[in-house]
């Protein structure tokens, strides 16, 4: 796994600089309002960057929340890009007020990544999910259990960072990158998945339980 930073995330410390840059300029040249704004827009920086310490529920069997925000679809569905077979699927809708840090669903081996260049359309319709750039997640669980977190960019999210690589043992709760300004994150799990949550439910990533998986477990598609 790449290295992580806290309490702010590392890919906000251009925007924050930046501005703070800007800011100093402006209030040196004797510009209040352009002062005033660069400031804003660093406090912004600083807010939306946010990386806040969560403590993840100690269950067997469960699927932690990756992404804050709200839960936009709960669905038994088949798509063979992330998932060999029916499956369930649980989507999230992060606004720009949300933290944006993700964090990995449950303990388990990163068994490979999947980027795909593609559209930005809004990310709360439902096309975003079939032609939006994208980041998968292939995750398979000690006792067997795949489940494949997907990061979808956005209208105005442009920029995908995912720090987890092939081969990763990685634990519940463990950030693993984020989705610049707005955005959703789909998950993908075995059929028979018990939901936890319902459609307009507001999550919080590594505290909130999503799911729980149930035995038999579906084989991830390769």
């Amino acid at each position: 796994m790449k290295p992580e930073q806290i309490p702010v995330a590392q890919e906000g410390y251009p925007f924050i600089a930046l501005f703070a840059f800007i800011t100093l300029i402006m209030a040196l040249l004797g510009l209040p309002g352009p002062a005033l704004t660069a400031l804003l827009l660093t406090v912004f920086s600083l807010y939306f960057f946010r990386d806040p310490v969560r403590i993840p529920p100690d269950e067997e069997n469960t699927i932690i929340c990756p992404a804050d925000g709200t839960i936009i679809l709960i669905s038994e569905v088949t798509d063979e890009r992330f998932f060999s077979g029916p499956c369930m699927k649980i989507s999230i809708f992060m606004n720009v007020f949300n933290v944006h840090v993700n964090r990995i669903p449950l303990a388990a081996t990163v068994e490979k990544i999947r980027f795909k260049p593609g559209k930005f359309y809004s990310a709360d319709k439902s096309k975003a999910a079939l032609h939006n750039e994208y980041c998968a997640l292939f995750l398979k669980s000690s006792a067997g259990s795949p489940v494949t977190v997907v990061q979808v960019a956005g209208l105005i999210a442009r920029r995908i960072v995912c720090r987890a690589e092939p081969g990763d043992m990685v634990r519940a709760g463990e950030r693993y990158g984020l989705i610049r300004f707005g955005s959703r994150v789909d998950l993908y799990m075995p059929p028979g998945t018990q939901p936890s949550v319902s459609v307009k439910d507001k999550v919080r990533a590594g505290e909130t339980v999503l799911a729980r998986i149930v035995p038999p477990c579906a084989e991830v598609k390769s």
